[in-house]
Formats: structure tokens, C-alpha cells, sequence
């Protein structure tokens, strides 16, 4: 992977969708079985990619949004992220494909973009 480039990964979810009514709906033992097996894939996920992962990331919590207006509390759907090295644009978005964030947890969905360099650094 010598010419392979960086990677943003951030994983998106939503609390008003179907899969979201589906998680809450289950029990708490459902809920907690769920968890169990997710967190086992993503464990998988994340050995089957260690030699791509830059950053492993985590969860990202509430949101401030800094402008010229000051400092506001906000929502949005950006409940983590990853950073990855591959080969090809293609190739950084294949690692997430079927990915237990949407798969086995009621996340909306995995979106991968290149890092770029800052102009003039």
C-alpha cells in the first residue's frame, strides 16, 4: 500500500427512520443480544481491516456548531467515524460494505471520502 491514500469514514444514523423503530421496539433482552452480536462483527470488521485502519475513531457525541452567529447547540446524523488507507477510492469504500453499523445496528448508512491535502502545506 505504498501510494495508498487516507480515508474518511463516517458513519450516519438517524433517530426517526424504520430500523431505529425496529431496535426500540425489541426487548431488553433482544436489545442487549443485539449489542453482543454486533459488537462481535464489528470486532471481526475491524480485525479483518487492521492493516488499513489509520484511526479506529469511536462514537461522536452531541454537536456545537461554531459561526459568525456564536455557538449553537445542533443535530445531525454523524454518529461516528473511521479512517482508513487504501489503494483506490473504490477500494476504501468496499471495506464497508455490509458493515455491522447498518447491518446488525439501526445505523442509516457508511459515507467513505478521500482526505485531501491543504493547498500550500
Amino acid at each position: 500500500m505504498a501510494d495508498a491514500t487516507t480515508y474518511l469514514a463516517v458513519f450516519l444514523g438517524t433517530p426517526v427512520n424504520s430500523k431505529m423503530a425496529a431496535w426500540s421496539a425489541l426487548t431488553e433482552a433482544e436489545r442487549a443480544e443485539r449489542v453482543t452480536a454486533g459488537l462481535a462483527a464489528w470486532h471481526g470488521w475491524v480485525e479483518a481491516h487492521k492493516g488499513a485502519i489509520v484511526e479506529l475513531g469511536g462514537p461522536l457525541g452531541k454537536t456545537k456548531k461554531i459561526s459568525n452567529a456564536g455557538i449553537e447547540d445542533v443535530s445531525n446524523g454523524l454518529t461516528g467515524y473511521t479512517i482508513v488507507r487504501a489503494d483506490s477510492f473504490d477500494a476504501a469504500a468496499e471495506m464497508f460494505v455490509g458493515h455491522p453499523h447498518f447491518t446488525v445496528f439501526p445505523g442509516d448508512s457508511v459515507e467513505v471520502m478521500p482526505v485531501l491535502p491543504v493547498p500550500g502545506m
